[in-house]
């Protein structure tokens, strides 16, 4: 089955289970999954034609939504979408490989959602992150035109190399026939002193500002090690590095770090960077990505941080982090 095939049965499997399981009217698994009323529906006929639904859901992505499920209740989020698990026994493949399939996963139903939400609402602004899961996301997209939709960063521009650069709000607009907009100052700053400058630019202010009025932040977040995208590109330093460790950081979220309880870290690499701010992104709606084997303490972090309200993780991933919970917290 193609990948877009599978996304469309998983979306069908995901209806029946909020119709079948939960108990909740055509109207509401509609709007729960930003769709049509007719396309639950239809999608309800189907999952009974292809004996999908008998007494109960037969269907491998049945157990993944209910670790879905435990997920969005022990997290306090209004939505958690699992990526089933790769055909592959992914025990056996190298951590490159397997997250290079697990971001591939992710990106795919990140794509999905995003397509569902242009489905349902006529005007949109999106706040737009940066790295290789949101990468994923516009490589798996369709065009989809929608004059009626703006996207927006939320980080400063990484490096001078434009090929490392956030082009997914560009890729997007170009994609939907909307409006995309940088945020026109740097990610990081030399000093802290230079921080208030930039941020008094009227362009600056403008691009904030914007931001923080999107309808949603579609954005995925970074770890503290040495191959994390911040480190592995020179953008912060080993000295940078070592800095944010001793500090308590393990997770960072638009260019903030955050420690293990999801508090933000007292630190100079914190006073130096540039994008929408975690009292603004609490204020809104945050769909995260997550994917990768070793994502599990800075996720465990992300989600402590009260930012986030949807999440799109794959499954091993999720596994990993359960794992890592205490065992009292696993119930």
């Amino acid at each position: 089955m193609s990948e877009a095939g599978r996304g469309d049965q998983d979306l069908m499997v995901r209806a029946a289970w909020l119709y079948y399981v939960h108990g909740k009217g055509q109207e509401e698994v509609a709007r729960d999954l930003k769709i049509s009323r007719f396309k639950v529906t239809r999608m309800l006929a189907q999952a009974r034609e292809a004996g999908i639904v008998k007494i109960s859901i037969q269907h491998e992505t049945s157990e993944t939504l209910a670790l879905a499920d435990w997920l969005a209740a022990r997290y306090r989020l209004a939505e958690c979408i699992l990526t089933p698990p790769f055909d592959e026994q992914t025990g056996s493949l190298d951590d490159e490989t397997a997250d290079r399939l697990a971001r591939r996963g992710v990106g795919l139903a990140g794509a999905n959602y995003l397509t569902r939400r242009l489905l349902g609402t006529p005007r949109l602004t999106i706040g737009v992150g940066c790295g290789r899961t949101m990468t994923a996301v516009v490589d798996a997209f369709t065009a989809f035109p929608k004059q009626n939709v703006r996207f927006v960063s939320v980080i400063g521009s990484l490096t001078r190399d434009v090929s490392l650069n956030n082009f997914e709000v560009v890729r997007l607009a170009e994609a939907c026939s909307g409006e995309g907009y940088f945020l026109p100052a740097p990610l990081i700053v030399d000093e802290a002193g230079d921080l208030g400058a930039v941020l008094r630019q009227r362009p600056v202010q403008a691009s904030l500002a914007l931001a923080r009025e999107a309808d949603f932040h579609l954005m995925s977040f970074g770890d503290c090690s040495p191959d994390a995208f911040l480190f592995r590109h020179g953008l912060l330093s080993p000295a940078d590095l070592a800095e944010l460790r001793a500090a308590g950081a393990v997770c960072e979220l638009a260019g903030k770090f955050f420690d293990r309880e999801g508090r933000l870290v007292a630190c100079g690499v914190n006073a130096r960077t540039i994008g929408i701010a975690p009292e603004d992104l609490r204020r809104t709606e945050v769909v995260m990505l997550a994917a990768g084997r070793s994502k599990a303490d800075a996720l465990q972090a992300v989600l402590k941080t009260g930012v986030v309200n949807r999440l799109i993780i794959d499954g091993e991933l999720a596994g990993r982090l359960v794992a890592a919970m205490p065992l009292r917290e696993r119930r």
